[in-house]
């Protein structure tokens, strides 16, 4: 079923939230806690990674959840709106917590970004969902996600680019403020677009969770597709935790992070119609592959971040977000397909399922990835200060590694799984 262009569009406004939640947390709130806070690196990172593991076990029980919504206005929508006003203002709360003492504040941190994080399960799972019961045409669903990427792209050029600007320039309590406010626009804006959409009248899968789980799992292509896409979640939330520290160890210019962040976002807004022609010629398969590559690719050459040139580091973060770009429209597209694929053969919904597991492997990759580089940054003998303490050389080339050659070999290992992914429905160009 072809969707209005009103609901095409509106429904990629969430991505405004997914797109800056899953930003600026791996942007700032690493260097937030080590170098504001005064807390350890392996501290730091744990403070981090917690509330993302919560949110692997929540992410399955909040698609079930949402399964056997019977709301009249949607079996998604007031996950949409409810979850996401809670988003908002626990966003806020993670940076407007004490100064000091580090223990206390670590405390707060952790705590508050418990809370938001819960509310963003219950937000992206229904929303990752709608694609699957909306439409049952595979081209649609490309064409949603190449606008959803694109609003991602704007999504993290803005929140990535600005909110460092605003902790530079007025502190992180109203950064925090800021991007609650996005996120704000991104939810309600996806709930109300999506109003009077009909979905596909198909039966929910009645069983425990458990059983529910064990089904899904067995679907040899969900598993192929979301390894690919976890350990790729892994190195780029690698990349991204390092953004800061390159920009203020190696470039020597805080405020090249957000250069960074335009050069390596950026391409998406241009090249994402470009990969749903690759749909539409070689199939979608092909094109992650392809794009995967491309990625691999700049990330690597980002190894020529040096403080005396700069300009190369941000063509190859440009060369990466060419790839980038790709690795976001070809899963979103895929996991669809997989799960509506699912739907025809038994008769029955588990889309909640499917997105639930899909977002948990999500959550985990990118939530590993800033605690896997903190991880690098103490090998490397990292110093954690309040002040800004120069770096023994041991953790400059900590730096360099954990934000080049271990994404790199991370989303090359990705292509392993991706290469035996079988279904592989064609996009009809429009």
């Amino acid at each position: 079923m072809a969707l209005c262009p009103r609901v095409r569009r509106g429904y990629a406004l969430g991505s405004v939230a997914t797109g800056t939640f899953g930003t600026v947390p791996g942007l700032l709130l690493l260097p937030y806690l080590t170098d504001t806070l005064g807390v350890a690196a392996v501290v730091a990172g744990l403070i981090v990674f917690v509330p993302k593991a919560w949110d692997v076990v929540l992410n399955p029980i909040a698609g079930r959840i949402s399964d056997r919504s019977t709301s009249p206005i949607g079996r998604r929508r007031p996950f949409l709106l409810r979850a996401g006003l809670v988003l908002a203002v626990t966003f806020a709360l993670i940076f407007a917590g004490p100064s000091g003492p580090p223990s206390l504040a670590a405390v707060w941190v952790l705590l508050a970004f418990l809370l938001c994080a819960t509310a963003y399960a219950f937000f992206q799972v229904p929303f990752n969902a709608m694609p699957a019961e909306i439409t049952s045409d595979a081209g649609e669903r490309t064409r949603m996600m190449t606008w959803r990427v694109a609003v991602i792209a704007v999504a993290i050029l803005l929140s990535g680019a600005t909110a460092p600007l605003i902790v530079s320039s007025y502190g992180h309590a109203a950064m925090g403020v800021y991007v609650g406010v996005l996120l704000l626009l991104g939810t309600v804006g996806a709930y109300l677009a999506t109003a009077g959409v009909v979905e596909e009248p198909v039966a929910t899968a009645e069983g425990p969770l458990r059983e529910q789980l064990r089904v899904v799992l067995a679907e040899p292509d969900f598993r192929r597709l979301m390894l690919a896409f976890v350990v790729q979640s892994l190195g780029v939330g690698a990349l991204l935790a390092g953004v800061a520290y390159v920009a203020r160890y190696l470039l020597s210019d805080p405020a090249a992070s957000s250069v960074l962040f335009v050069a390596f976002v950026g391409p998406a807004l241009l090249v994402s119609p470009l990969w749903e022609r690759w749909a539409a010629r070689r199939g979608k398969r092909e094109g992650y592959l392809a794009a995967t590559v491309v990625l691999v690719v700049g990330t690597l050459a980002l190894w020529t971040v040096t403080g005396d040139v700069a300009w190369p580091a941000y063509v190859a973060a440009g060369i990466a977000g060419v790839g980038y770009a790709g690795t976001q429209v070809f899963p979103l597209a895929m996991l669809p397909d997989v799960a509506a694929a699912s739907t025809r053969a038994s008769g029955v919904n588990r889309v909640g399922v499917f997105t639930g597991l899909w977002t948990a492997g999500e959550t985990l990759g990118l939530a590993l990835g800033p605690g896997l580089y903190a991880l690098v940054l103490a090998v490397g003998g990292y110093a954690a200060s309040t002040g800004g303490t120069a770096q023994p050389p041991s953790a400059l080339t900590a730096i360099a590694v954990g934000f080049t050659l271990v994404p790199a070999v991370l989303i090359a290992v990705s292509l392993l799984p991706l290469r035996r992914y079988s279904l592989d429905e064609r996009v009809p160009h429009v």
